[in-house]
Formats: structure tokens, sequence, C-alpha cells
């Protein structure tokens, strides 16, 4: 069976903006899946000689993967929830590489900066989207078309 597709707009019809909030977080969450993986190698090595350390492997990859997963769960609340868990496990980590206290904290607060500061920069936008409308809508301009081909010479 055939999924349904949406409908497209009509031609003209300018996209939505972005979320700043979902951009920084998603950023912040690759890199924290590239820390991880790599990290989770170079721990694995540095205790190869104890049964641990494939669970550490294991767990360093886990949380990798779950900071891709996470990105595509960013636009609902339960995202971010799953992103400060990571934030704490990233520190927990710290128990096994004593480096790991310094990394997860720093990338802690460069997730609490970035979801913060984000959703700043998103209400900021939809005021400064609002007053631009009502600014056009007052001029009697059209906001359903715009650029050099809605203009007749």
């Amino acid at each position: 069976m055939a999924r349904e597709r949406k409908p497209r707009p009509a031609p003209g019809t300018p996209k939505p903006r972005r979320s700043t909030r979902v951009l920084f977080a998603s950023t912040i969450l690759t890199f924290e899946a590239f820390v991880m993986f790599f990290a989770g190698i170079a721990m694995a090595g540095t205790h190869r000689d104890q049964p641990s350390a494939l669970w550490i492997l294991g767990g360093a990859f886990f949380i990798a993967a779950l900071c891709i997963y996470t990105c595509t769960l960013l636009k609902k609340p339960l995202g971010y929830s799953i992103g400060w868990l990571i934030q704490i496990a990233m520190i927990l980590f710290g128990f096994v590489e004593p480096m790991m206290f310094l990394i997860g904290v720093l990338f802690g607060v460069t997730w609490w900066y970035g979801v913060t500061k984000g959703r700043a920069v998103d209400i900021e936008n939809k005021e400064r989207d609002k007053a631009q409308a009502e600014w056009e809508k007052a001029q009697g301009l059209n906001t359903q078309t715009s650029g050099p081909a809605s203009t007749e010479s």
C-alpha cells in the first residue's frame, strides 16, 4: 500500500523558518556522537586487558548511536529530555576515563547554552516575522509573491 504524500504548497509560498533550537541541539549531539565513538575506542583500548573493555566499547557506541537518533526527536520535548540524559551519561563515563568528566561537563554546558539560546532566537524570529507580516499588511504588499518575477514592467 502506497503512502499518501503531503500536498505541495502553492508556488511562491514562503517556506516556514527552521528552528534554530533544533539546529543548535542537533549539531551538538552530532559532535557528541563523534566524541563518544572515538572516546569509546580509546577507553576500550586502555582497558583491553580487562573483561569490561567490551562493555565500555558497547556503552560508548550505544551513546553515540543514541545521540544520532535523538537528532530525529528534537521537534518534540522527548528529544530534549533524552539529550539531557545523554549529557549525564557522558559525565558518568568519567568513572572509566577521568578526562570524560571534563568533556562531559563542557558538552553539558554547551547543550544548555545551545538549547536556551536557540529557544530565545526562535522566539525573536517569530516576533520579527509577525511584525514583518503586520508591516507588509499595513503597506498593502502581497506577501505570497516576492522576487523579480512578481514585478511588472
